[in-house]
């Protein structure tokens, strides 16, 4: 696949670069003609590239919050 794989596990992936991934797995999924093998290897990437999006959003989510929060204290 792409540039995360190659980047290991363990690198950390933005999430634009998680997502357009992801897309591209689950177009190649849709899209058919794979072996067993490799549709399995795909939806196993492709879980771990939704886990990588949904920390950033839920990442983002605390940030808003948080921000909200502070500006009700504030006025």
């Amino acid at each position: 696949m792409a540039k995360t794989e190659e980047a290991g596990a363990g690198a950390e992936v933005g999430y634009e670069q998680a997502r357009d991934e992801l897309i591209e797995v689950v177009r190649r999924l849709e899209a058919g003609g794979t072996t067993l093998e490799e549709s399995l290897a795909l939806w196993e990437r492709g879980e771990e590239l939704a886990k990588v999006c949904r920390g950033w959003l839920e990442g983002a989510r605390a940030r808003l919050n948080a921000a909200l929060a502070e500006g009700q204290r504030e006025g």
